[in-house]
Order: structure tokens, then C-alpha cells, then sequence
């Protein structure tokens, strides 16, 4: 009974707490009913493709966003009441549901359309209803805010990625890359910008595949066998799902996926990986991608399992199950929260239409109204529209969400496996948020591991020589002359041409040397007979006009070329020269003596010669009997003693240079010394100073002159015809050059003129011109390129030279089309051939060991003269005029002291004129202070006491005197000891004693006297 009690108060408190429960319901749908009551509605419109499964998620995660939304605000006054509309992929259908929206719904604003060319349309019928259009996946840049102010893009624009797939081709280094893309808004509104991009990093763009939206699968195989064709091998895919999922089909069945090939997605497919069907991501690996980064935060990965739970549950089709949700569908939830939260923010709440006033004949699109609140929503949502949402950071910036990072993908197995991120700011780099300094980068190391399509993990080249079962034309030149370089003939029995040569060997050994194969066979460019079909510009022409995909041959790499086409790297020496005959002048040349120093030289030491000795003449004049005399006399003594330096002085003096250098006896050159000072019997001691300065200057210029005169004699007959170009030019002189060649214009721009022109094939017609002359019908001198010159004095070495200056251009090179991938292999190949062996075997195979005779002739003589110059003597000039004028003004400052009280008589009596002629008489006069007139006196003085001395003596052995030895003695003694002191003296100085042999002396024996006459004076 107790259990059966207990049953029943249990049974009555279950029917009490569902009571409770009931009435708790009830009043909570009462509250929410009148809270309901008290928001402001605020009609939205959805305009999607409701039968795809894009347009299904879409709406779905706008629905989900507004439920969090409000669930999250419940105190918010407003809400969004959704009208949907479907668009049915269709462009009108999409504006005739956008138009119902927003006339007879009377929509505040459009989340939508779906694709780019819906709301291209849509966005104009926002702006004349003032209506704003928010579309979350429209991402063509040709939809702008600037051209339609309320259309606000809540999605990433395409051109975000351009940058971002640039690194990527940056990062690998191709050169070329063909963008292959859909013909329609979403297409073509990228392309522009990323070929600019492309063009600004140095890549070309040499074809673009337009795929149409309607192709069908055998007009995509055509257009990707038109792509094998080519030689690119990077292409850029820019399509929506629906488009480039049969193209990667059959690209895969045509071989476009295996090795070599190199697949770049946008974001149009990277986005929709994770909803690609699995037969088109088998025919995708190795392909990389580019799309938008989202965080995987802990709040999105709650809402993409609710998302899908719920989605499952909606949806009655079996293949959208499987579809999973994209960036987006987050764009779309982040969307609808900005719209609700902009809805609350504005302050107007005149959420009406105004209507028109018109005609009931009007249009629909004439019957629109205006929306009133409509400007103040697009305000408050562009204001306030940045937030974190489940995309990230979710910032419109000038009508457009902003982007932040793209991820790098790679293809492998069913997902997009991420190898790297790209930035604004940073490029490519491993980690978003890696520390260290913010630079640029476009490095692949900061990529992670890739797999290539065909399973390769060695980056592609990007391109390959075309597979068309073709081989490559190459080009080469048919020439007359110099067929070392290039020769073609014709087999007699097969009519086909045999290309031999220099440059044809190289050419082999540089694409055998390249890691891969290329087919290639050389084309003569020649007529029908075998003879030249034009000039080398004309053959370089024919690669520009893809006639030939090469040229080979002796082809000169400059300038106005490389506008055309590329060149490799140059394989042989670089520059132009002159070439002219050897002449002997030595035997021929009876002035050869002077060339040694130039014009300047010797005037210059023609002048000091003549002022030494004027200067020497000066200080010696006054006491140097040896420089007195009649003026005759005087003249030539000056000349003579400056011209006797150059012999006597140099003989002395390079004598005493050779002993102090061998035997190094410093006491040979110190006689050497005095023995030139008095040779020339100079007195003073200023006179002796200069003479000493001079004779140092003369040694040094008689001894360079001696050396350049032993030089020229000897080297002379090594010396060229002509030494420099404007000689050519001045004497008019014939010139030559090689037919067809571009030294013709070089000439030109010399100064050469036309008629001045001689043209020459064959290494035997140039040496020809040269042996008769420019007078005899032939030419002074040929210009041509150093390998030229190279192969034509090997053989004739002895009798020709080449002339410097060099004219710089870049040497022989192999011809490519403008932009060629091959350029930087082949210039690789070239440097790796030229630099070992294989180049000394070519050479000597078609030039021979005589090639190198001609770098004797090759060390060129120069262009400048071989005589000496004043410049590098000024220096010695400079010493011996200031030493010379150091001693006139010391030498006239003495003499005018000395006669300075005769200057001070004169300047009283007489006019300046006759003060200047009597300091010339006196100065004309001898100095008897002077030492030297005083020593020549003494000596006149004991010369005449000695034959005096002599008389008196045999006078004295004759006369009859008593023998007295002791007194006679004595008297003797004492009578020349008188006679003596009496000779010895100095004689009477003034005017009366300038001639001092006018006086006699006389001596007193005590018995006899005797009378003695001093010399006749020596005449002044």
C-alpha cells in the first residue's frame, strides 16, 4: 500500500512540474511575442543562385549569422526580414528580382547577387534607388564603389592576388608565362592587371588562351594542343569552378600535367577546393593555388560543425552532402552581422520609399522610388564595418573588404596542402607571424616542399623547345671571305648545304653541353643560286620576324640589334681596330735627329741656352778677361759657352755618372766637377753656381735625348704607316672594311666620308689594297673586329700591325628571339665552353697554332708621339731660372751698392737716360778689386822680377869684382829679397792704375845700376 501512495505523489508532482513548465513556455513566448512587437523591421533582399550549391550556403550562413546576432543583441530595436529572391545564374533574371526587391518590396538594402556580370547590374539599380548592394563574392575589378557609389564589395578583390602570384614566378625564375582565363566579366577583368604586374618584374607575356564560357571539351583540347605547341610552360589559370575543373580534366588527358609544366590557380578555384569533385583534383596534383588566408580559430571551427549539421539537415539533394563550407560562406555570415550592425547604428528611422512622380505609361525602371534611409545606411556600414568575424579582421576600406594574407598551395591528394603565405609587406615567407625584420622577399627557400605535377620535386624551367615534331631553323650567313668563321657549300650529290666552321662548332658544343635536348638544323640565308640573300641586319631581321628561331655566325653584338632581338654572351674578343702596314723609315728619314724632342722642347732649350750664357756673360763680364773684348767677341762667347755645355759638360759628367755607379768612387765625380767649372774658366762664384745648375739640366735633357734618338733608330722600323684615325681623316686617305659589315656606320660617325670607302671580301684582297696604297688604288689602313684582324695577321704577321685606340663592342654572340627563355642556358653553356678546353681544340682546329703570330702585331703601337715633350722637363727649366735669376739679382743689387754714391752725383746733374749710360760705362769697366785681377798682377810681377833676377846675374859674373863669396852672397840675398818685397807689391788703385804696366821699378847697386821694366800690360 506504501508503494502504492508513493507512486501517486510521484505521479502528481510530474503532472505539477509539466504544468509548470507549460506556463513558464507560455509566458516566455507572451515576452517574446511582445518584444517582438517592439522592433523596428528592416527589410533586406537576397538575390542568389538558390538551385547551386554556392547560392544554398550562402544563404544559409546568412541565416545562421543573423540568429547569432539577435541571440547575442536581443536588446537591439532592430531586425532583418529576409526576402529571397532566385537569380537562376541568369543576368536578367538576377535584375528583374533586384528590381521587385526594391520597388515592390521596397528593400533598404540587397545581400548579393552571386557572380560578377549579375551585379554589375544590380549595382546600377542600387545607386538610382539608393539602395545599398552588398555582394559577397563578386570579385571582378571592373565592379568599382567609384563608378557606383552604394555597391559595397564585402569580398576580396581580384587583383589583391596579382602581387602575390608575381612572387611566386619571381621566386622560380621564369620568364614567361601565358595566362589562360575565362571570357567574361570574372575573366577578363583581371588580366590587365596581371600582366602589368608580370611586365613590371621582367616577365613577359607572349600569348594569352582565352577560354569561352561555352566551350565545349573538344574546343578546350583544341586551345591546350595550340598551348603544347609553345615553348611556355607556366600558365595562370583565372576561372570559376564550374570552368576550370574540364580543363584540368583534359589537360590531364592530353599529357599537360606531367613533367616540364607549371600551373598557377587564382583564388577563383583555390577557394573551392574543398568542394571540387574528386576526379577533378586527381587530374590537379602538383598545381599551385593562391587564396585568401582565414584563421582557424576555435569559434570557426564551432561553427563550421553546427554549419554542416544543420546544412545536412536542409538539404533533399544527395550530391550537396558532401559539400563543404568555403571562405565565402564566412564572407556571407560576416556580411549579414555588419548589415545588422549598421542597421542599429543609423539614427534615421524612416525606413520608407519616396516615390516618383510619374506617368502610368512609365517603365518599371522609371517607377522606382528613392530609399530615405538608404544614404545613411551605406554611411553607417562603410564607418563601422570592422570587426573580427568568422574571416578574420572583416575591414571595408573605400567600398572593399581589405585583404591581409593569401596562402600558397599545392595539390596534393584531395586537399590544398599550404607550403608558404604571402604579404604586402613581407612577400613570401614560412610563417604569418614569423619575428625579425619586415623585407620583401621573393625567395623560394621560404616556400615549403612542392610537388610538381608528374610527382617531380625539382622546380620546372617553366618552358621547353616546342614538341611539334620540328626541328628549330637556325640561320647562317653565306659569305665570300674570312670562311674560317662560317662556311657554307652545297653537297653535289644530295643538293644540301654543309655548314662548317668556327662558329658553327661552337654553336654545336654549347647545345651539347645544355642538360637537355633541342633539335635544331642550320638554314643558309641565301637566294635560290647560292649567293647571299641580304646583309647581316637583313638575317638578324628574319629571327624578329620568327622566320629563323636562330642566327649563327660571325654576328656582332650592338646596340640597335638588341632592340630587335637577344643576344647570348659574347664568345670571342670585343672591339674594332685599326690595321696598317709596317714601314721602315729609319734609312729614309735624314731629320730623324729632331723627332726625339718636340717643337716646344727644343725651343724652350734653344731659349734657356741663349739666356745662360747671356747670364753667365753678365756675372763674368767685369772680371773675365775671357769675356771681354770687342762685342763680336762677346756675342759669340756667350753662345759659345752655352752650347759647349752640351758637350764637354755631358762627356764630363755622364764619365763621373758611370764611375759613381760601378766603382762608386765619390772623388771621381768631384773632379769631374771642378775640372767643367774651370774648363770653361768661369771666375765668380755666382757665374760658377749657375754653371753647375745648368750643366745638372743639360745631363738630364742630353741624356733622354740620346735615348730617345737610340730608340727611334732602332724600333723605328716597327712602327706603322699611320699611328692615328685623324690622320686618315686629314689626308684623305682610302679606308677599308668587310662587306656587309656594320663598321661601315662606325666610319661613318668618324668623320669618313663615303667616297673615302673600300670594300673587301677575302683575306687576299685586303692584303692587296694595303700593298699598293691608298695612292695606287688601294687603301691606307682597314677597321675591322679583332677576330678578323686575328685570323689576317696570322697569316701575313711580319708586314701589317694593329693601331690602337679599340673601338669597344661586345664581340660575336648567338642570336634569340627577344625574350627567350633559351638565352640564359645557351649564355651559360657559352661561358662553361669558352672557358675550358673544347675552345683551345676549336681553335686550333680552324685557325692553327700561326693564330697566335698575331699577338706580337696585336700589342699594338700607339696612337701618341714618341718624342719627348716639355711637359716632363718643365720641372729642370723651372730650377735653372730661378737659379739663374737668383744670381742676376744678387750680382745687379751688389753693383748698385757698390756704386751707389756715383748714382747719388749723377742724380743731380744729369736726366735718367745719362745716369743708365754711365752705370753701362762703368759697369763696362773692369773690376780691379776683384781676386782675379790681383792674382794675374802678382804673376805679371814675378815673371818680370825673374828675368830681371837673371840679368843681373850674368852682369855680375862679368864685371871685375873682388872675390869675396861671403859679401856677395850677402848682397845677393839681400838685393832679391829687396827686389822681391818690391814685386810683390799691389799697384795704385783708380783710373791712373788700370793700366798697371805703365810704371817701371828700379834698383841701386852700390856700383851699377840697373833699370827694370815690368811686361806689357795685358790690353783690356
Amino acid at each position: 500500500m506504501w508503494r502504492n501512495h508513493t507512486r501517486q505523489q510521484l505521479f502528481f508532482s510530474l503532472l505539477f512540474f509539466v504544468a509548470l513548465s507549460h506556463n513558464i513556455s507560455k509566458n516566455a513566448k507572451i515576452v517574446h511575442a511582445q518584444n517582438s512587437t517592439n522592433t523596428i523591421p528592416v527589410k533586406v533582399g537576397v538575390v542568389l543562385d538558390m538551385d547551386s550549391w554556392f547560392g544554398k550556403m550562402g544563404l544559409s550562413c546568412i541565416n545562421m549569422s543573423l540568429s547569432d546576432f539577435y541571440a547575442s543583441h536581443a536588446a537591439f530595436r532592430t531586425r532583418l526580414v529576409l526576402y529571397i529572391r532566385d537569380s537562376k545564374k541568369d543576368v536578367v533574371t538576377a535584375a528583374s528580382a533586384a528590381l521587385d526587391l526594391i520597388k515592390n518590396v521596397e528593400v533598404q538594402a540587397i545581400i548579393g547577387p552571386q557572380e560578377s556580370m549579375q551585379t554589375n547590374f544590380v549595382a546600377e539599380l542600387g545607386d538610382k534607388a539608393h539602395v545599398p548592394i552588398i555582394s559577397f563574392s563578386a570579385t571582378s575589378p571592373s565592379l568599382s564603389s567609384t563608378q557606383t557609389p552604394y555597391f559595397i564589395r564585402a569580398t576580396h578583390n581580384d587583383t589583391c592576388q596579382v602581387k602575390a602570384i608575381t612572387a611566386i614566378v619571381q621566386a622560380f625564375g621564369w620568364r614567361e608565362v601565358v595566362p589562360v582565363f575565362v571570357d567574361n566579366m570574372f575573366g577578363n577583368g583581371l588580366i590587365p592587371y596581371l600582366v602589368d604586374a608580370l611586365t613590371e618584374v621582367g616577365v613577359a607575356v607572349p600569348y594569352r588562351s582565352i577560354i569561352s564560357p561555352s566551350a565545349t571539351v573538344d574546343q578546350i583540347a583544341a586551345e591546350l594542343y595550340k598551348l603544347m605547341t609553345m615553348q611556355t610552360r607556366v600558365f595562370v589559370m583565372h576561372m570559376e569552378r564550374s570552368h576550370g575543373s574540364p580543363l584540368f580534366l583534359k589537360a590531364k588527358a592530353i599529357g599537360m600535367m606531367g613533367n616540364d609544366y607549371v600551373w598557377i590557380m587564382t583564388n577563383g578555384m583555390t577557394n573551392f577546393l574543398s568542394s571540387i569533385d574528386h576526379d577533378a583534383i586527381e587530374s590537379m596534383q602538383g598545381v599551385l593555388g593562391v587564396r585568401s588566408y582565414i584563421p582557424r580559430t576555435k569559434r570557426l571551427k564551432n561553427f563550421e560543425f553546427q554549419w554542416k549539421t544543420k546544412f545536412q539537415q536542409e538539404q533533399e539533394q544527395p550530391s550537396m552532402l558532401n559539400q563543404g563550407l568555403n571562405v565565402y560562406g564566412l564572407w556571407a555570415y560576416d556580411t549579414a552581422t555588419a548589415l545588422a550592425m549598421a542597421a542599429e547604428n543609423i539614427e534615421l528611422m524612416n525606413f520608407s520609399f519616396q516615390k516618383n512622380n510619374i506617368s502610368g505609361n512609365s517603365t518599371d525602371l522609371e517607377s522606382i522610388g528613392v530609399s530615405q534611409v538608404g544614404p545613411a545606411l551605406r554611411n553607417t556600414l562603410l564607418s563601422t564595418s570592422s570587426f573580427t568575424g568568422l574571416s578574420g579582421d572583416f575591414h571595408i576600406i573605400d567600398g572593399q573588404l581589405q585583404s591581409s594574407a593569401f596562402e600558397i598551395v599545392n595539390v596534393i591528394g584531395n586537399v590544398g596542402r599550404r607550403v608558404g603565405f604571402w604579404t604586402l609587406d613581407r612577400g613570401i615567407s614560412k610563417e604569418l607571424n614569423s619575428s625579425g625584420a619586415s623585407i620583401y622577399s621573393t625567395s623560394k627557400d621560404n616556400l615549403g616542399a612542392i610537388v610538381w605535377p608528374g610527382d617531380s620535386t625539382s622546380p620546372p624551367k617553366g618552358w621547353v623547345i616546342p614538341t611539334n615534331g620540328k626541328s628549330l631553323k637556325i640561320g647562317v650567313p653565306v659569305k665570300d671571305g674570312f670562311k674560317e668563321f662560317v662556311d657554307v657549300k652545297i653537297d653535289p650529290r644530295t643538293k644540301a648545304p654543309i655548314v662548317t666552321g668556327y662558329c658553327i662548332d661552337l654553336f654545336d658544343a654549347v647545345m651539347h653541353s645544355l642538360p637537355y635536348a633541342v633539335s635544331y638544323e642550320y638554314v643558309p640565308f641565301a637566294k635560290a643560286d647560292g649567293t647571299s640573300a641580304g646583309s647581316y641586319e637583313e638575317l638578324i631581321d628574319q629571327v624578329y620576324l620568327q622566320n629563323y628561331f636562330a642566327v649563327v655566325g660571325d654576328i656582332t653584338i650592338i646596340a640597335n640589334r638588341s632592340n630587335y632581338v637577344d643576344f647570348t654572351m659574347p664568345y670571342t674578343e670585343s672591339g674594332v681596330m685599326l690595321i696598317v702596314p709596317i714601314k721602315d723609315r729609319k734609312s729614309k728619314n735624314a731629320w730623324v735627329f729632331l723627332r726625339p724632342l718636340t717643337t716646344e722642347l727644343w725651343a724652350t732649350s734653344g731659349c734657356f741656352l741663349a739666356f745662360i750664357g747671356f747670364v753667365i756673360w753678365v756675372l763674368e763680364h767685369r772680371v773675365n778677361d775671357d769675356f771681354r773684348g770687342t762685342p763680336s767677341h762677346q756675342l759669340g762667347m756667350i753662345f759659345w759657352f752655352s752650347f759647349s755645355t752640351l758637350v764637354f759638360a755631358h762627356s764630363n759628367l755622364l764619365s763621373s755618372f758611370f764611375s759613381i755607379h760601378y766603382s762608386h768612387h765619390s772623388f771621381t765625380i768631384i773632379l769631374n766637377f771642378y775640372f767643367v767649372v774651370l774648363e770653361d774658366k768661369v771666375v765668380s762664384n755666382l757665374a760658377r753656381f749657375v754653371v753647375i745648375v745648368w750643366v745638372f739640366v743639360v745631363l738630364i735633357l742630353t741624356s733622354s735625348y740620346t735615348a730617345s734618338l737610340t730608340s727611334l733608330l732602332t724600333v723605328q722600323q716597327l712602327q706603322p704607316t699611320i699611328s692615328d684615325v685623324n690622320e686618315l681623316i686629314r689626308r684623305g686617305e682610302y679606308i677599308g672594311y668587310q662587306r656587309g659589315s656594320f663598321v661601315a656606320d662606325l666610319l661613318r660617325k668618324m668623320g669618313f666620308h663615303n667616297s673615302k670607302f673600300w670594300e673587301y671580301n677575302t683575306i687576299e684582297e685586303l692584303d692587296e689594297a694595303l700593298s699598293k696604297g691608298s695612292g695606287n688604288g688601294g687603301i691606307a689602313a682597314a677597321f675591322d673586329e679583332i677576330p678578323y684582324m686575328r685570323l689576317f695577321l696570322a697569316k701575313y704577321c711580319p708586314k701589317y700591325t694593329m693601331v690602337q685606340p679599340t673601338y669597344k663592342t661586345d664581340g660575336f654572340g648567338f642570336v634569340l628571339p627577344r625574350g627567350s627563355p633559351l638565352v640564359a642556358d645557351v649564355s651559360r653553356a657559352v661561358l662553361n665552353v669558352t672557358e675550358g678546353e673544347i675552345m683551345m681544340k676549336i681553335e686550333e682546329k680552324w685557325f692553327g697554332q700561326q693564330y697566335t703570330c698575331s699577338e706580337a702585331s696585336s700589342l699594338s703601337v700607339s696612337s701618341t708621339s714618341n718624342s719627348l715633350g716639355l711637359d716632363s722637363f718643365w720641372g729642370l727649366f723651372l730650377i735653372a731660372g730661378i737659379a739663374s735669376c737668383s744670381t742676376l739679382i744678387i750680382f745687379m743689387t751688389s753693383f748698385l751698392y757698390n756704386h751707389r754714391y756715383d748714382i747719388m752725383d749723377y742724380g743731380s746733374k744729369h736726366t735718367p737716360w745719362k745716369k743708365f749710360v754711365m752705370l753701362a760705362k762703368s759697369y763696362d769697366k773692369k773690376d780691379l778689386s776683384s781676386h782675379t785681377f790681383r792674382k794675374s798682377e802678382q804673376q805679371q810681377y814675378k815673371a818680370g822680377a825673374t828675368s830681371m833676377s837673371g840679368k843681373i846675374i850674368e852682369a855680375l859674373h862679368n864685371a871685375d869684382f873682388p872675390q869675396s863669396p861671403s859679401s856677395f852672397s850677402l848682397n845677393s840675398d839681400g838685393n832679391f829679397s829687396s827686389f822681391g818685397g818690391q814685386g810683390s807689391g799691389s799697384p795704385t788703385s783708380g783710373d791712373a792704375a788700370e793700366d798697371i804696366g805703365t810704371s817701371s821699378t828700379e834698383l841701386d847697386p852700390p856700383s851699377f845700376e840697373v833699370k827694370l821694366r815690368t811686361p806689357d800690360p795685358i790690353e783690356g
